[in-house]
């Protein structure tokens, strides 16, 4: 079998391309260093929301905070510049400021995983992965019971 791509220590993060004069829905991943389980409290539910509303130059919708990793889905607002790596840099860098817990630096895994959504099925059915996501890994019974969710913008196609 060959696989180009089993040495690579990063994810490829290809452009993101708008159609049509309307906005990209990027889905994202991003993890803990060494994926820590530190992300699944209250405490960093509320200050990951506060830093991703000041990072405004990209939106959140839909997101589901597990312990060691994070999925949300994101869209560029207002068509700026802004590219994707810079922005998730940006609001790291926001939450790692605003870090409560000192003895758990470093937060952040290096780099993040990006997949741009092409149609609004996709966004349903990899909305279904993200809230069975805490269920498969058997911390609730239900997607409904798993406090670490929400969403902040609506996405529609």
């Amino acid at each position: 079998m060959d696989n180009k791509y089993k040495s690579r220590r990063h994810p490829a993060h290809c452009p993101i391309i708008n159609k049509n004069n309307r906005a990209s829905i990027v889905f994202i991943t991003v993890c803990s260093k060494d994926r820590k389980k530190i992300f699944a409290r209250d405490k960093i539910f509320d200050l990951l929301i506060d830093c991703w509303r000041q990072a405004d130059h990209w939106v959140i919708g839909k997101f589901v905070i597990m312990p060691d990793h994070i999925h949300f889905f994101c869209a560029n607002a207002n068509h700026n510049n802004t590219d994707l790596s810079t922005w998730i840099s940006y609001w790291k860098h926001l939450v790692s400021k605003n870090w409560p817990y000192k003895d758990e630096f470093p937060i952040w895994q290096r780099d993040f995983w990006d997949r741009q959504l092409r149609t609004g099925e996709n966004y349903e059915r990899k909305w279904y992965y993200l809230r069975s996501n805490p269920v498969v890994k058997g911390f609730v019974n239900s997607p409904e019971e798993w406090p670490y969710q929400g969403e902040l913008n609506i996405f529609r196609w």
